[in-house]
């Protein structure tokens, strides 16, 4: 059984920093892409970023691009995400994703407020 748990969120000034973490088992973690979304208040799902199975190769949406990291430790089935200079549209709840043929796989999220 796929299972993903992220931790990791919280309440961070603007300006600040957080690091997500994605615990991953039930499927070989070191084989699969593995992707970051997230969900404003009010809002549809929106991608943040991807990272793919050997981690040399990582895209970013526009709005985060320059201020997040995605990263991954494949000894540790772990994925992450490092998030600096935080604004308060980046409040959100963060879902780590696993797409695999026409299945998608889920966390429960995470979530983080941006506010001072």
């Amino acid at each position: 059984e796929v299972q993903l748990v992220e931790s990791g969120g919280g309440l961070v000034q603007p300006g600040g920093s957080l690091r997500l973490s994605c615990a991953a088992s039930g499927f070989t973690f070191s084989s699969a892409a593995m992707s970051w979304v997230r969900q404003a208040p009010g809002k549809g799902l929106e991608w943040v970023s991807a990272i793919n199975s050997g981690g040399g190769s990582t895209s970013y949406a526009d709005s985060v691009k320059g201020r997040f990291t995605i990263s991954r430790d494949n000894a540790k089935n772990t994925l992450y995400l490092q998030m600096n200079s935080l604004k308060p549209e980046d409040t959100a709840v963060y879902y780590c994703n696993l797409s695999s043929g026409s299945r998608s796989y889920w966390g429960q999220g995470t979530q983080v407020t941006v506010s001072s």
